[in-house]
């Protein structure tokens, strides 16, 4: 991590070995975790929020790929924010890894792994990308693409590309947006945009800003994000008792 020096990164200050630990001193990030502040935010939320999140994943993201690292568990509790809640910091790379290295290991979050990790493929730094698009459908919808009675069902899904736009959750987003989704959500990860294709895509481009909602979606949209935030918490304490 010493060697990550970008914006939209948390950094390693210094590290320190000692008889018993490896100490690790991280860069202070007081803003909190991104779905928290959007639920307790006093202003509005809309699609222009949404898509200024998303860049600057994706440009955190398009760093560490230039630099052969993928990160193998990007999820909203590892968005922090920076002290003026104006940057995304990418952080916890506990799973991380140099694509020099074969990448095999099924590892991260179910609702957020791509195709290729759950099938046991070898894959590389295009399952971050995967697990973006879906960090961007929850930002637009406060729901989650591939859903599921059970983890099997949620991976049949997923391995499938099998989701959907609901018009009562994407009724007042822009087809920009739709699109850039529908280009992450392939199957094949070498069909799928890059990190750097993101940054060039339509929905991303501050020349389109005028066709993208800028209407404050409804105060229902803050209730699901709690809801969705509240219920991972629950997934994960459970899985820890």
């Amino acid at each position: 991590m010493s060697r990550l020096h970008h914006s939209n990164i948390v950094s390693l200050e210094a590290c320190y070995d000692t008889p018993k630990l490896v100490v690790l001193i991280m860069e202070l990030v007081s803003g909190g975790e991104l779905f928290q502040d959007i639920i307790s935010r006093n202003e509005g939320y809309s699609e222009r929020d949404a898509m200024q999140y998303t860049r600057q994943i994706c440009s955190a993201l398009a760093y560490l790929h230039s630099l052969g690292i993928a990160h193998r568990d990007l999820k909203p509790e590892n968005l922090l924010l920076s002290d003026d809640k104006k940057s995304i910091k990418l952080t916890d790379f506990g799973f991380s890894k140099e694509v020099g290295d074969v990448l095999k290991t099924a590892c991260g979050t179910a609702i957020y792994v791509a195709p290729e990790v759950i099938s046991a493929a070898t894959y590389d730094t295009s399952c971050d990308i995967w697990s973006a698009g879906v960090i961007t459908y929850i930002l637009l919808s406060a729901h989650i693409p591939f859903d599921g009675a059970d983890e099997a069902e949620i991976f049949a899904k997923i391995q499938q590309a099998q989701y959907t736009f609901p018009s009562v959750l994407f009724g007042n987003v822009s087809e920009y947006a739709k699109d850039f989704i529908r280009k992450i959500f392939v199957v094949n990860p070498r069909k799928r945009m890059t990190a750097k294709q993101c940054l060039h895509h339509l929905w991303l481009d501050d020349k389109n800003m005028d066709k993208m909602n800028y209407v404050p979606f409804e105060p229902l949209f803050k209730q699901n994000i709690l809801k969705f935030t509240e219920s991972q918490l629950f997934k994960k304490e459970t899985t820890n008792i």
